[in-house]
């Protein structure tokens, strides 16, 4: 499997499961629904699990971004594979959202609440302060790089994979992605991962749903810039403490 190949199953993977615990907890008619935001912050930070299993030994399972860009940042990833990287998560995202909305559509189609469908495929501001809301995911952001920087290898295994969210295995970025969930993740939703959240925004304008709103670009900005700004300040502190 190539590089391209495992961050995009493996990001498909992290936003199905994600976005399924979601759509589980905020559709009508679900067996989970209204199950609160334990469920949602243990689903999302599972799915991390699930995703990292995948793609780790082929690609270092970075599943975000943010992720590909501190490591590049920090000289532990080259640039001339970052685009490569955020085009194979964002598509990843795509298509986990898609087969979000295929699994629970009869649930979408019994409910009315259209931000409601929304929130199965994006983040959304509790109290709407775009800076304030920047701020957030900056700072979420901010922890789950600075963290991973310091739990990472420069290298995994004989096969020299690639430095990335894999390098200790699944477990430690699991916990990491539930405690910012758990203790940061109640203003914004916590994207912390630009493809996560444009991506199945993406899908979300495009699908023929029922009760469908708009899909809040005037928004959209937030969770792409804030945890691009707060992966490059962690990358950037960390090389000042070297």
């Amino acid at each position: 499997m190539s590089a391209f190949t495992a961050e995009l199953i493996g990001t498909m993977f992290l936003i199905l499961l994600g976005g399924g615990v979601v759509a589980n907890v905020v559709l009508k008619g679900t067996k989970g629904n209204n199950s609160g935001w334990m469920v949602i912050t243990t689903g999302w930070a599972l799915s991390v699990f699930a995703g990292v299993v995948i793609a780790g030994p082929y690609s270092g399972a970075h599943l975000n971004p943010a992720v590909t860009l501190a490591l590049a940042i920090v000289g532990k990833f080259a640039w001339s594979q970052v685009g490569v990287y955020v085009a194979a998560q964002l598509l990843g995202a795509m298509a986990g959202a898609f087969l979000v909305w295929l699994i629970y559509m009869p649930h979408f189609n019994s409910t009315e609440d259209p931000l409601a469908q929304l929130a199965v495929f994006s983040t959304g501001p509790a109290i709407r302060h775009p800076y304030a809301n920047l701020f957030s995911e900056a700072v979420g952001t901010f922890v789950l790089l600075f963290v991973i920087l310091y739990i990472t290898e420069p290298q995994m295994g004989e096969q020299k994979t690639p430095i990335g969210m894999g390098s200790l295995g699944a477990l430690p970025v699991t916990f990491l992605v539930w405690a910012i969930g758990l203790s940061l993740g109640g203003t914004t939703g916590y994207a912390i991962n630009p493809a996560r959240d444009l991506g199945p925004r993406i899908v979300h304008s495009l699908l023929p749903l029922k009760n469908k709103c708009h899909s809040d670009w005037r928004y959209a900005w937030v969770p792409v810039i804030g945890p691009l700004a707060g992966a490059s300040s962690a990358a950037l502190l960390y090389l000042l403490l070297q």
